[in-house]
């Protein structure tokens, strides 16, 4: 064999070796979360050492060995950074800016997300993939016995989880969409946030626009738990039977959990409550590109992977697949907007 040839083979290899333990590096950064290692170091404003963070974990005695091992997987991730004090004294530890994301009381943070995604009730779809490709059908529901909206319906705790993780995430997109949509909600006077859970999105909205009166529109157990939220009023109901009447219609990250049958009906429904001439769907949304290498592009390929796992026939969408669903629905035009951040904002108007 060539020599090149062998160290393709090699390079072969070693790929393949590590996207085997792919899950090494989110089983560690979970463990960060659940030990909140960020949030000890965050504490005492600077470096500090092992043996100061492990002070500040919730344990009367934890293993400092074990502790040293994750802290050393995370540094050569860039969770964390290492060095030696010029005195010779033992290493520290101290936050990067990938950390900080990892802060449980931060104004915006990943931690709920990484609870989330990570937790046994989530994981365990993934490991019926094969099975659905061989037989069809949903994963959530091979593994656990319903489909994930019913579950979580019947099981508060994962309710209260799934809630969270959304949350967290609306408000980082929230941020983006508001600096860089704002003059898109300006001629809106009321907008119906669809599968709003329990209202952080309308609410920001309303707070940047205070002329728009929010309605968040949810199914009836997720509205149960919302906050009063000044400007937004509350509605339970199903998306798949009627949308609430309003100038326009707001939905993040709510068309990819679905089908494309599934899709054109609720857009159908959005149509049906918005006006002909005036009226707007304002989707955000992944839209994925097959050949670019953006920041964001190898996570929104993950999150199509991501809907097989845990939803009723969702998949993320290239412009194309797009295009076609919203002309199925009815609506003729439509406009995209690209935004810093892993969706973009597509503007659908009626025909």
């Amino acid at each position: 064999m060539e020599p090149k040839e062998t160290l393709a083979m090699v390079q072969g290899q070693a790929e393949i070796w590590q996207h085997m333990f792919g899950f090494v590096d989110s089983m560690a950064l979970k463990c960060a979360v659940e030990l909140r290692i960020a949030d000890i170091i965050h504490s005492h404003g600077g470096p500090i050492t092992l043996l100061q963070v492990a002070s500040g974990i919730d344990s009367s005695s934890p293993d400092i060995p074990y502790l040293a091992r994750i802290m050393r997987s995370l540094v050569r991730k860039n969770i964390f950074t290492e060095h030696l004090p010029p005195d010779g004294g033992e290493t520290l530890y101290e936050l990067t800016q990938t950390s900080r994301w990892l802060l449980h009381d931060a104004e915006q943070s990943l931690v709920p997300m990484v609870l989330m995604e990570n937790h046994l009730w989530q994981l365990a779809p993934w490991h019926c993939l094969g099975q659905c490709v061989k037989e069809g059908g949903i994963a959530f529901k091979k593994a656990h016995g319903c489909e994930m909206w019913d579950f979580a319906s019947k099981n508060p705790e994962f309710n209260k989880i799934f809630n969270d993780a959304m949350a967290c995430t609306a408000k980082i997109v929230m941020g983006v969409v508001l600096a860089e949509y704002k003059d898109g909600f300006g001629c809106v006077g009321s907008l119906v946030d669809v599968g709003g859970g329990t209202g952080g999105m309308i609410a920001e909205i309303v707070k940047a626009h205070p002329h728009i009166k929010g309605i968040n529109f949810d199914l009836p157990h997720v509205v149960a738990t919302a906050p009063v939220r000044q400007g937004v009023s509350h509605v339970g109901g199903d998306m798949f039977e009627a949308i609430p009447n309003a100038d326009a219609i707001f939905m993040k990250w709510v068309l990819h959990d679905w089908s494309d049958d599934h899709c054109i009906k609720i857009l159908k429904n959005c149509r049906k409550a918005i006006q002909q001439k005036s009226g707007k769907v304002i989707i955000v949304d992944i839209i994925l590109e097959n050949d670019s290498n953006g920041l964001f592009d190898e996570t929104r390929m993950a999150f199509d992977l991501l809907m097989m796992a845990h939803t009723t026939g969702g998949k993320e969408r290239t412009e194309l697949e797009w295009k076609k669903l919203l002309e199925e629905a009815g609506f003729g035009r439509y406009k995209i907007i690209k935004i810093p951040t892993i969706p973009s904002i597509i503007e659908a108007y009626p025909e």
